[in-house]
């Protein structure tokens, strides 16, 4: 008996088969073609004034750069022009500026702070600093890329109620290369100096990491604890007229992106200004 209903069913299965509905076919629907992408990339070199926690950078990777540039911030803290290249970091961005499949790379170049006289780091302003923004330039062109050199960032400096510019000096050897070597220029110092000196220094003041008289953090970064895992960092932060907060970094990525605007009227369309 099992296997006489075996068999019925092994005879009716292919007209069960064939009574099921036929899939629709679909017909392709004829559509425009995707236009490719043209990407560029934006590259960041310099020191803590423009790197991650502490600089200008990543407000202006973050808010004032279109999706259609890869913007990479490669300014890392405590570096002067000459220590940025010896550790290697200028070999890195050279390597980003060499990547294939970008249309056109901009490299931004801000030294200065670092290159000041006071530790082992400081470079001769009248030979030094000099020559090794000129090694930028030409190693950046030779790399394919077109370089940019920015002025250092004012600090947020008073005596009484008159900004107090130390870094004008090193400003103005970057002006000097930059006509030498006709190199787009963006003079943040005289912009950024400009504008403490107007705002005064209660308001320069907010554009700090912390309050004043706030204790700093990251002093003291935690120890990785038995079956426990690694620790993320702590960023060190503190009251100074040096580095930036977030309200700092908005202002003064806003004033780079404007004057980029200016300056290299090609980067126009991948900008994105602060509306008044």
């Amino acid at each position: 008996m099992k296997f006489k209903y075996l068999a019925a069913v092994t005879l009716l299965w292919p007209l069960a088969a064939m009574a099921q509905p036929l899939e629709p076919r679909v017909t392709p629907v004829s559509k425009p073609a995707i236009k490719k992408i043209n990407p560029s990339k934006i590259i960041l070199v310099g020191d803590s004034t423009t790197a991650v926690i502490g600089g200008w950078g990543p407000s202006f990777c973050g808010y004032h750069v279109s999706s259609f540039a890869n913007c990479v911030n490669l300014a890392r803290g405590g570096r002067s022009s000459r220590t940025y290249i010896e550790e290697g970091s200028w070999d890195v961005a050279l390597n980003e500026m060499r990547t294939p499949g970008y249309s056109k790379v901009w490299v931004l170049i801000q030294f200065g702070h670092n290159d000041q006289p006071g530790t082992d780091r400081a470079t001769n302003l009248e030979t030094e600093f000099p020559g090794y923004i000129r090694q930028y330039v030409r190693e950046a062109r030779a790399a394919g890329a077109v370089p940019i050199l920015v002025t250092p960032l004012t600090r947020r400096a008073f005596e009484g109620t008159k900004h107090v510019n130390s870094l004008a000096p090193w400003a103005q050897a970057v002006r000097r290369i930059a006509a030498e070597m006709q190199a787009p220029l963006i003079d943040l110092n005289a912009d950024s100096a400009r504008a403490v000196q107007s705002m005064g220094q209660e308001a320069a003041d907010r554009f700090a990491q912390l309050p004043r008289g706030v204790e700093p953090t990251g002093r003291t970064q935690p120890e990785k604890k038995p079956g426990e895992p690694l620790p993320t960092l702590v960023p060190k932060l503190s009251f100074d007229d040096t580095h930036l907060g977030r309200e700092g970094a908005d202002y003064f990525a806003n004033m780079v992106a404007g004057e980029l605007a200016l300056a290299v009227p090609d980067m126009r369309p991948l900008l994105v200004l602060k509306q008044p």
